[in-house]
């Protein structure tokens, strides 16, 4: 192997990692935009006599919508890959919040509503890593 060889690994390399970063920065992304719209709307949930019935759908809404968000920010960064990459800052995300869930003292369990949110989560993450790779272009970022 030569200094060539060795430049093209170290630059692959990089670009393994600047993927991550670019992941985990939609990742956090999507989990603060989840916590502020929960916020939100538990604060219209104290204000309102808005139904209970309600609850689960608001928050697969607002779920999807961070993830999207995320998934667009990471892939529209990596420039390629925006199902794959939106997939998993979706997948991710998830993760993230069935471990916070879990620590917090809430028992990790899946049932239907679960799944629902897991494939409503990266569903948005896909179509949020298409948009993120084909709209750069326009929006330049």
């Amino acid at each position: 192997m030569n200094i060539k060889d060795l430049g093209k690994l170290n630059t692959r390399e990089n670009l393994k990692k600047s993927n991550y970063i670019y992941i985990l920065r939609g990742i956090i992304v999507s989990v603060l935009i989840t916590m502020l719209g929960l916020l939100i709307f538990s604060i219209i949930l104290t204000k309102t006599n808005t139904s209970e019935a309600t609850i689960f759908p608001v928050v697969v809404v607002i779920t999807a919508i961070s993830i999207l968000i995320g998934s667009f920010i990471a892939s529209g960064k990596i420039k390629n890959k925006g199902i794959v990459n939106g997939a998993i800052v979706g997948g991710c995300y998830m993760l993230v919040i069935y471990l916070l869930s879990s620590i917090m003292g809430n028992s990790f369990s899946l049932n239907v509503q679960s799944f629902v949110t897991i494939i409503a989560a990266i569903m948005a993450g896909i179509i949020g890593g298409i948009l993120g790779v084909n709209l750069r272009k326009w929006l330049m970022f």
